[in-house]
């Protein structure tokens, strides 16, 4: 919903409020923890908007891996990618530094031969 003033901001409320009581009628409930705001575009508003009495935050969510920023730029998502990969290259870095070569050694040899491979 796009919300340009105040009156917008209440239309939303009030949805919510009925959301809330449509499951309170019909007895299901609602993952409120699972429930935030995102913001996007350019005048980034901080409304205060609940359901079920309880406040939403807001967030910049990760959706099927997709980190979702406020103003829908990729940039976030990258760094997120990076950020990931350094750790990822890190752990494969400690690992090397903390076997023995002789037994990495023997672990390729082992390995490559299952291949038809054969290293000296």
């Amino acid at each position: 919903m796009k919300i340009i003033n105040n009156v917008d901001l209440v239309q939303l409320q009030c949805a919510l409020n009925s959301l809330a009581e449509w499951a309170r009628e019909w007895q299901l409930a609602i993952s409120i923890d699972k429930c935030c705001i995102l913001n996007i575009g350019k005048h980034l508003s901080s409304p205060h908007l609940s359901l079920d009495n309880c406040a939403l935050p807001i967030v910049s969510p990760i959706d099927l891996g997709v980190v979702v920023s406020n103003n829908l730029s990729p940039s976030a998502h990258l760094n997120d990618i990076a950020a990931r990969a350094h750790k990822r290259a890190n752990m494969i870095l400690r690992t090397f530094l903390s076997v023995p070569i002789w037994l990495m050694s023997d672990q390729l040899s082992s390995t490559t031969q299952l291949f038809g491979h054969h290293i000296q």
